[in-house]
């Protein structure tokens, strides 16, 4: 299959960071679902570790490895993602955004935040295909992302695979309490994460820009939703009508929802 040919767009989970040492379900599902992904061109990476005022794009050659956090295991900070950037696809990416009328600033030395190697690392361990990073602006809402997603639409068309990470929910002070006190699973995570499948099988993207009203326990959720942001990217890169798989539904750390999810368009299937 030609590296230019259609892809899908993907919403992946990256959990804690010591998801890299202890992977499990959500994991396994990741490296499964690499089995069944046409070879991309290059990888435009959302991570909801990267937040910017307005969208910027990673134009680095050589993106360094980022570990973007700290107190956890030794052994996490020996891992290493080795993958290339590719200025010329990185131009691509931001002429897309600048057609669809998006201001784009570029950064020439931005690594690889943890939010993006550590999925990738599942799904593409030999770190053979380029890796775009492209930021995300919490401040401007869902609809703002799904509108930054539909401009990547037609990079789709020519080999480029969209993925947003994050998690389904993410309320780190709710995970706390729970690690602390060896608390369970508060009822939100699932039927917050259950409401979300529903409304993108379904395509209500009315209903998807208004969760913060509609879904339940939306805001204990997310009390920030730069971690649900990166779906509405990836989801909006599949165009209006996309269909959605969810390719993992579990809970990990109490309280992260590893939902993922592959969105794709049978109207934009090469015949």
């Amino acid at each position: 299959m030609s590296l230019d040919s259609p892809q899908p767009s993907l919403f992946v989970p990256h959990g804690a960071p010591t998801f890299m040492l202890h992977p499990g379900a959500a994991g396994a599902a990741l490296s499964a679902l690499a089995d069944t992904l046409p070879m991309p061109r290059a990888i435009v990476m959302v991570s909801a570790h990267w937040e910017t005022a307005v969208p910027t794009v990673g134009f680095a050659p050589r993106p360094e490895t980022m570990y973007d956090f700290w107190g956890f295991p030794e052994a996490l900070y020996r891992l290493h993602y080795p993958a290339t950037g590719c200025p010329e696809a990185a131009a691509e990416v931001q002429a897309a955004l600048q057609a669809a009328g998006f201001p784009v600033e570029t950064d020439a030395g931005r690594g690889l935040d943890h939010g993006t190697w550590m999925p990738l690392k599942l799904l593409f361990p030999n770190a053979d295909v380029p890796v775009i990073p492209l930021s995300i602006q919490p401040a401007a809402g869902p609809g703002h992302h799904l509108r930054l997603g539909r401009a990547l639409l037609p990079l789709t068309q020519r080999g480029f695979l969209v993925i947003g990470s994050g998690n389904l929910t993410h309320n780190l002070r709710d995970y706390q309490q729970a690690a602390r006190h060896g608390g369970a699973t508060p009822d939100y995570v699932r039927a917050f994460a259950d409401w979300m499948h529903q409304q993108l099988l379904t395509g209500d993207v009315s209903a998807l820009l208004d969760y913060r009203r509609q879904a339940p326990g939306a805001v204990q959720a997310h009390p920030r939703d730069e971690h649900l942001l990166p779906l509405y990217v990836a989801f909006g890169a599949a165009g209006a009508g996309a269909q959605t798989r969810r390719f993992h539904a579990g809970i990990d750390d109490y309280v992260l929802a590893m939902d993922g999810f592959v969105f794709s368009n049978p109207e934009h299937a090469q015949p």
